[in-house]
């Protein structure tokens, strides 16, 4: 009637974690689903915002570029057109020999152009420069552009790898070390129940029987055996399952240590991996 009492306790017990266990799996599961469609859109807005912000800047330089062009044209048309001038202006100085004063206003005429055509060639000159300049830095962008694409590509495929290996680890572990410590738990109440009723048994015998001292002793001393070796055991089922509760939270330091490495924030999981408590602490 005892075996059968604890029999249907560890069922409905047994029923209870099993139901727990799945609730929980199931709880990690929409939390994790649910942060990972909050990073994919959070990274896919700010993909699109870089492009965005990027298209404007080449749309703005091409804009930018295509009025440098003009502007240059112009000024090649008004050098043209003043190389001209200055040719015809030079020949109709040798060619006319009017009076002095009349040529003395051409010169000073044509001088003025001159210096006016100076400066047209200086700002000509300027406006190459800074159509060079211009280029560059449209080169430049076009060239970040594409690594910071490239980034985003890599980091990624680094970050659902990452995942993949989190959650297959999380999963391993919590398989392991749960189905371990439930067995050397049960083992240890085992024991425990056993040497309870060897105890409660050997009690009745001796009230029972009527032992001389030295049967006495000697029983006393077999029985004194029988416990050393029972709590022998109990101690080195405590140290396995020491040793297996130290292994699982060695494990979620090295996780922890890795996540940190990667630079992935722990409140990034949705949940906080439990920690095994080790016995005699």
């Amino acid at each position: 009637e005892i075996e059968a009492k604890y029999a249907k306790k560890m069922q409905v017990l047994r029923d209870e974690l099993d139901l727990r266990r799945k609730t929980e799996i199931h709880e990690v599961e929409e939390r994790k689903n649910s942060q990972i469609s909050e990073l994919m859109r959070n990274h896919e807005k700010a993909f699109s915002d870089i492009k965005n912000y990027y298209n404007d800047i080449t749309l703005k330089n091409l804009a930018l570029i295509s009025l440098l062009k003009e502007q240059m044209e112009e000024m090649k048309k008004k050098e043209t057109q003043l190389e001209k001038e200055k040719a015809d202006v030079l020949l109709q100085n040798k060619q006319l020999k009017e009076p002095l004063q009349q040529a003395q206003e051409q010169v000073s005429e044509l001088r003025k152009k001159l210096a006016h055509y100076d400066k047209d060639k200086e700002a000509l000159t300027n406006t190459k420069a800074w159509l060079k300049v211009t280029q560059k830095e449209l080169k430049d962008l076009q060239w970040e552009h594409e690594v910071l694409e490239q980034r985003f590509g890599k980091v990624q495929a680094e970050r659902d790898e990452l995942y993949q290996k989190f959650t297959k680890a999380i999963k391993e572990v919590q398989q392991k070390t749960g189905f371990k410590n439930l067995l050397l738990e049960r083992k240890l109440k085992g024991l425990l129940s056993v040497l309870e009723k060897k105890e409660v048994e050997l009690s009745e015998v001796f009230a029972a029987s009527n032992l001389d001292p030295g049967a006495l002793s000697l029983v006393s001393r077999k029985l004194e055996d029988v416990l050393n070796s029972k709590n022998a055991t109990i101690e080195d089922l405590q140290l396995q399952l020491a040793r297996v509760c130290k292994a699982h939270n060695d494990m979620l330091q090295t996780l922890e240590a890795k996540l940190t490495a990667f630079g992935i924030p722990l409140d990034n999981l949705g949940f906080k991996p439990l920690a095994s408590p080790v016995p005699g602490q």
